[in-house]
């Protein structure tokens, strides 16, 4: 009995720290998704397609990143805990279909997540092990379609010109919440939708209003090209 009382108050004391934010060092998260068509039509980046063939024409994963309240965020936090592929053994179909990586050369995506874990998973592994972290990122993708609420706006990636103001309301009624909207340019130098950001509270269980937004800022109109 008094060991179960020592672990009931050890177990409340630690949600309690991570309700007040004493244990995780950094104040919320961004949810970024990419569309695989703009990372593919720019001169930025060679596009190599995963060693399982083309993904599907759908915003895929690019991070979970926990951000301060001042703009910054946290990086490489913890060198002592490398991404382990053997914890994510039961994610990894998912994850190759949600998270694929189109760098070059070709792959099966370890690489890409191995980076994101260690630049930013690391930094909030107080609250979610590496386990925690993939999965978490899952669910928030299937939380948020981003692209079944742009379509539901007529907003389709068919390659013409979309309003930044329209894809902004179209994400934040399928939603629920104001994103913040990341251009790239095309090959010819024509602005494109590259990413949507969402912002998720610190323990990554919910979409929230985004206490801050990256810098930077795309033209009013831009293009969905095709994937």
């Amino acid at each position: 009995m008094k060991f179960k009382c020592i672990a009931l108050i050890n177990f409340l004391v630690l949600q309690c720290l991570a309700i007040l934010g004493v244990s995780k060092g950094f104040d919320f998260f961004y949810f970024v998704q990419q569309w695989p068509g703009s990372y593919c039509d720019s001169d930025k980046f060679s596009c190599c397609y995963p060693t399982t063939g083309k993904p599907a024409a759908d915003f895929r994963i690019h991070g979970l990143w926990p951000n301060y309240r001042n703009g910054s965020y946290p990086q490489n936090c913890d060198p002592n805990n490398p991404f382990n592929e053997s914890e994510i053994a039961d994610l990894i179909s998912s994850m190759r279909r949600n998270w694929p990586s189109l760098a070059c050369p070709s792959s099966s995506g370890e690489s890409f997540w191995s980076h994101e874990w260690e630049k930013h998973g690391t930094c909030s592994e107080s609250l979610l092990d590496q386990h925690s972290y993939f999965q978490t990122a899952l669910t928030l993708r299937q939380q948020t379609n981003i692209l079944q609420s742009l379509k539901s706006a007529g907003i389709i990636p068919d390659g013409g010109s979309y309003s930044l103001a329209n894809i902004k309301d179209a994400t934040k009624n399928g939603t629920g919440y104001t994103p913040w909207i990341e251009c790239n340019e095309d090959s010819s130098g024509n602005s494109q939708l590259y990413q949507v950001y969402l912002c998720v509270d610190s323990s990554g269980s919910n979409l929230i209003e985004c206490p801050v937004f990256p810098k930077g800022k795309c033209g009013s109109e831009m293009e969905f090209p095709t994937f």
